[in-house]
């Protein structure tokens, strides 16, 4: 073993003991920055295509793109932020790591990558939206958001204690990234999760972008004002319609309507977003969003056209939201070149989940139906990745950890439940890559928005759904259909894929080791 340690780090050492094969560059471990948002679209990354792409570029995670590859399927496991984030810390289905829903706390104690990597020679920190309850461990710095956090001058929590920081929430977050950055130990690989918290709900603007978008016109999604006829009732059950869930303080009206008359400053606004901003940030803020409001009043909207109306508050706040985690996305990117970090520096953009922008007439996410389920991830391995390559095959969140370890040449424990993406950022495609990936959303019905809780198989062709709890399935053809518009479950014509899915679905709850959920399985 002594002349094994001539040739051999100790990750590697550790990998041999286990009997697996170690990836790792012995002198020189690459760097690993894992830049995380909340609730992004796939659809509002121009590099991904969509009808936003023209109007709403974001040139600076396109370069990932450009510099790498861009997963095409790349789905989440639970579309809820914090079992998302479970799932990539453990690289487990919700059921294993302990976070089924929002307002679950998560086991720290149990095993995570970022122990792992810092078992093996790793620095590790986090800075930005955390979401998971419980104090982040396994990091050697930590200075997270409390909670969902708040856009403007918002609180950080770290060892020493609960702060306020005056600022945009996407700024500061990215201030302390680079902040670390600059302070870290030089002589250790750092891993580094950049966790912002926009484009979440309610989508607040940084004030440099209170006017972006003002003279454009975005189109609406074709689905905006679906009937959900085609589906089983989970659909119409749920409560997140642009049309009647949207509360004033989504649309930016009671925030200032409520106030103008008496030219109230922050301190006497109700609204949570307005009392922490100062007095000049409220002068901008009102300056802005006033006249607009003022606008709607005069027009007396009703019917479509007021949904119409709220449609374009709710897409241009949310992409206004996006073009400042573009720019700061680009920050980094320009620090990493500047300081001569990204010649050996692993980078990787996603978001927990992805998000409704209107399709189906709503907005946030929890449904396995594709605009939910579908989440960005693009990848840059210097040296490694080849340009502008994209990827069909269908990965998922839960990949992720066992993805750090393989690029930091640390061993697999063997309990994880997803695969390394590493060939695909190298240019390799495994032969045995998985066909179908499992979905579960498990949070109760009674809890906000009202999404029945259910599992399904997606394949590349077909998705197979089951509403445990009302003992509803649905399936689609998303050849054929792919908005999703009309079950096929009871069709005869397709009874030979139903069944072929049906036994899909159970060989990977058996696989993935599911307990029992409700009728009819």
């Amino acid at each position: 073993m002594q002349r094994l340690r001539q040739f051999f780090p100790r990750a590697c050492l550790l990998a041999l003991s286990l009997g697996s094969f170690c990836f790792a560059q012995a002198e020189n471990p690459p760097n690993i920055l894992w830049l995380y948002s909340d609730d992004h679209s796939h659809k509002a990354i121009s590099a991904y295509g969509s009808h936003l792409t023209e109007l709403a570029p974001t040139p600076n995670i396109d370069r990932l793109a450009k510099r790498g590859v861009l997963f095409r399927n790349s789905f989440v496991c639970n579309s809820i932020c914090g079992p998302a984030r479970a799932a990539v810390m453990t690289g487990k289905h919700s059921h294993l790591n302990g976070f089924r829903s929002n307002g679950d706390n998560f086991d720290g104690s149990q095993q995570t990558f970022p122990k792992l990597l810092r078992a093996g020679g790793y620095q590790t920190a986090v800075i930005g939206k955390w979401h998971l309850q419980s104090t982040p461990q396994g990091f050697d710095h930590w200075e997270v958001l409390p909670g969902q956090g708040h856009y403007y001058n918002p609180d950080f929590i770290n060892e020493s204690g609960q702060h306020r920081e005056i600022g945009y929430v996407s700024d500061l977050v990215t201030d302390k990234g680079i902040a670390w950055l600059e302070n870290r130990d030089p002589n250790k690989p750092f891993m580094l999760m950049l966790q912002h918290k926009a484009p979440h709900r309610e989508w607040s603007p940084a004030l440099r972008h209170l006017h972006l978008f003002d003279d454009v016109i975005f189109p609406e999604p074709e689905t905006l004002f679906d009937d959900y006829e085609g589906r089983g009732s989970a659909a119409g059950m749920s409560d997140m319609s642009i049309a009647e869930t949207m509360h004033p303080g989504d649309l930016k009206i009671d925030d200032i309507m409520e106030f103008e008359a008496k030219d109230a400053g922050p301190k006497e606004a109700t609204a949570a977003r307005m009392t922490r901003m100062t007095n000049e940030q409220y002068k901008t803020w009102r300056a802005a969003y006033g006249p607009k409001n003022q606008e709607l009043v005069e027009a007396n909207l009703e019917g479509d056209d007021l949904v119409r109306w709220k449609y374009q508050r709710y897409i241009k706040d949310y992409l206004r939201t996006v073009r400042a985690v573009d720019e700061n996305v680009g920050r980094v990117l320009r620090y990493l070149e500047e300081s001569g970090l990204a010649e050996n520096t692993v980078v990787f953009y996603s978001s927990d989940q992805s998000f409704y922008l209107g399709e189906h007439g709503w907005f946030d996410k929890r449904f396995i139906y594709e605009e939910s389920l579908r989440t960005p991830l693009l990848g840059y391995w210097p040296g490694r990745s080849n340009p502008g390559t994209e990827v069909d095959e269908m990965v998922q969140n839960i990949d992720m950890a066992q993805t750090f370890l393989e690029i930091a040449g640390v061993a697999d424990p063997g309990d994880m439940q997803g695969r390394s993406l590493a060939p695909f950022l190298r240019g390799e495609t495994p032969t045995d890559w998985r066909e179908t990936i499992y979905y579960h959303y498990h949070q109760d019905p009674r809890t906000i928005h009202h999404v029945q809780p259910h599992y399904g198989v997606r394949s590349q062709r077909y998705k197979l759904i089951h509403f445990y709890e009302i003992d509803e399935w649905e399936f689609y053809d998303l050849e054929r259909d792919p908005h999703e518009l009309t079950s096929q479950y009871s069709n005869y014509e397709y009874q030979d894929p139903v069944a072929e899915m049906r036994r899909e679905l159970h060989r990977l709850r058996w696989q993935y080791h599911m307990p029992r959920f409700g009728a009819g399985e």
